[in-house]
Parts: C-alpha cells; structure tokens; sequence
C-alpha cells in the first residue's frame, strides 16, 4: 500500500493560500513554508485525506502529500493537484533542485 509523507503548510501562509485565487497547472511551493508531519498508509491521495480526518487530524487547504516516488500533491478546495518543489537558490549561486539525484552530478 503506498505511503504518504505530510508536509503541514505553516499557519502564517496558511491564510494567505487559503484566499488567494485559485490557479490550475502543477503549483510551486517552498519547502520553508512547510513542516513534516509524519507519514499515512493509505490506498490513494483520497483515501490518506479520509483517514487522516478520521484520525482528528484532517489535511487543510495548502498542505501536501508526498508519495514515497517524490510524487507531490496539494490539497485545494477543488482536490487534489499536482505540486513540485521550488528550487533553492543558494545565497549567490546556482538554484538548486531538491528533487534532482546528487549522484547524477557527480563529476
């Protein structure tokens, strides 16, 4: 059964995700606007969001799931969408992209 891992959107931009308007297409999101918060056994993205609100725990609008594939959903008011995570730019450098396999770059 796949495994999800929850990233809880933090309650500072919580209120701004949760008005600002809705857009479609995969959402670009910062990894320090998120917190861990374990992981869920469930069936399908639907099925984790079930289990989860059965548990007291439910998943809010702006926060995500991320299948044990680097597969990564947020929750909005319409469902789930796809999301990937913005690349971290390193005071001076490169962006770096946190979804990249470092042993592809070796030299």
């Amino acid at each position: 059964m796949p495994r999800y891992r929850i990233h809880r959107l933090r309650d500072v931009q919580q209120e701004q995700f949760r008005w600002a308007p809705h857009t479609s297409g995969t959402a670009v999101v910062r990894p320090k606007d998120y917190r861990e918060e374990g992981r869920v056994e469930a069936a399908s993205p639907y099925a984790a969001w079930f289990l989860l609100r059965e548990r007291g725990t439910p998943l809010r609008v702006g926060d995500l799931l991320e299948s044990d594939e680097g597969e990564l959903l947020i929750c909005k008011y319409v469902g789930f969408e796809a999301a990937r995570w913005e690349p971290v730019q390193p005071p001076g450098g490169q962006p770096v992209d946190l979804s990249a396999d470092p042993s592809s770059s070796a030299s």
